[in-house]
Order: structure tokens, then sequence, then C-alpha cells
């Protein structure tokens, strides 16, 4: 039983250096053809308009398992009410939960409130900390959200993994890969860490476009590989060549 469990992890390792070798091996060519797929192709969201950390967070927030058209309308409205953190950390409950209202999963509200008057206990005016650690110690702050703050507001070179990013990803490098599974999760957040550019500032382009892609052209439902500018070097789009 031992001898099985030690070949299985052993096997499972080789896996998991192949693919990043695989990551490794394309990152140049995808980033370059990905990003300038983004600069042509990208939605004017409301939210990529501002680097303001406020703000990509409560965007981040809104966007958990919520349509982008719900939260382009709820958006601008929660934040004219809320401008800041201080103002948001001064508010009633009742309040927030109301400017809340349509876009369901209140925790998600909840613990925006919660964080915002921890921080605003802290000193005036309240900020949000730059590092992916610093921020995964607020409340409702998970490894994505704390690594998109960090990312598309100090533009650290920080990788983070939703589920558009886990599908291309698991489609390009490797699709026997399940990323509902313990380990094969890992590797899908290493892989996506392999193929970051080097900089922060390409880093926010780099992932902004990995999620459009997975939003309109490598889908959940469809695969719309005639639009895809990274098909070239899809081991799933070969697979179905082949």
């Amino acid at each position: 039983m031992t001898q099985r469990v030690a070949s299985k992890r052993g096997r499972s390792a080789a896996q998991r250096e192949a693919v990043l070798r695989r990551a490794a091996g394309i990152r140049l060519r995808f980033g370059r053809l990905l990003r300038a797929w983004y600069r042509s192709h990208h939605r004017d969201l409301p939210w990529r308009r501002t680097r303001d950390p406020y703000r990509v967070l409560v965007s981040e927030l809104m966007l958990q398992q919520t349509q982008v058209s719900r939260v382009v309308l709820k958006y601008g409205e929660f934040l004219e009410q809320f401008p800041t953190l201080d103002v948001l950390a001064r508010a009633r409950p009742a309040r927030v939960m109301e400017a809340w209202s349509g876009l369901g999963y209140y925790a998600r509200a909840k613990n925006l409130h919660r964080l915002a008057r921890e921080l605003a206990a802290t000193g005036t005016p309240a900020t949000l900390p730059a590092g992916a650690e610093a921020l995964r110690l607020l409340p409702g702050i998970g490894p994505y959200t704390a690594g998109a703050v960090a990312s598309f507001a100090y533009e650290q070179r920080e990788a983070l993994v939703d589920t558009n990013v886990a599908r291309v990803v698991r489609r390009v490098v490797a699709p026997a890969l399940d990323a509902t599974r313990g380990a094969d999760g890992g590797t899908i957040w290493a892989v996506a860490r392999a193929l970051l550019p080097r900089t922060g500032r390409a880093t926010y382009v780099h992932t902004q476009a990995l999620m459009e892609l997975g939003a309109l052209v490598c889908t959940a439902r469809v695969r719309h590989c005639g639009r895809c500018p990274v098909r070239s070097m899809c081991a799933t789009y070969e697979a179905d060549r082949s």
C-alpha cells in the first residue's frame, strides 16, 4: 500500500513538473499574443478605469458569482453612497445591505463593511495594504481577491485564478487537470504564476486579458478557437485537431 501511494505521488510530481516546463516554454509568446489581443478586444468596464485599491476591492467582491451586467449597474451606485473606506465604515449595516441589494450573497457586503471598520479604526484615512499576504488577513479576503487588489491596484506581480483564468490555463497548458481537485487546483495556480510576465505593470494587463479571454472566447460552454489569439500553442486545440 505504501509503495503504491509513493508511486502515485511520484507520478503526480513528475506530471506537475512537465506541466510547469510546458508553461515556462510558452510564457513569452503566450503573453505577447494574449496582451496584444486584449488591447484590441477588451470591454470598457468601469472598474478597469481605476487603480484605487478600495474601488478595485468593491468591484472584485461584487463580481464574485455575479454577472458582469448586474455589477455594472450596482458598482457606480454603491460608490456614490460610499466613495471611501471611511464613509463605508461610518455607515449603518442596514444601509450597506440596502445598497448591496440585487447582487445577492450578502456575506460579501457584511465582510466589506467589517473590513472598512477594522481599517478605519487603525487610522485616518483608512487604506488597504499593498501586499497580498497582508490583504488576506482582512475579513472576506481570500487568495484570489488579495491577488486581484495587489495586482490591479498596486501593480504587483501576483497571480490570481478565478474560474475563467483556471479554464484558460487548463485548456492551454494541461487539459488533464481538474480544477475541482485540490492537488490539480494547486498546479493550476502554479501554472498561472509560471505564465506571468516579469513586471507588475505587464501582469495587470496579462491577468485582465486571461479573464477576458475566458469570458468572451474560451467560455465554459463553447470554445471559440477560431477567435483565440493563443490557439497555436493550446494543448486542447492541438488534441482536437489530431
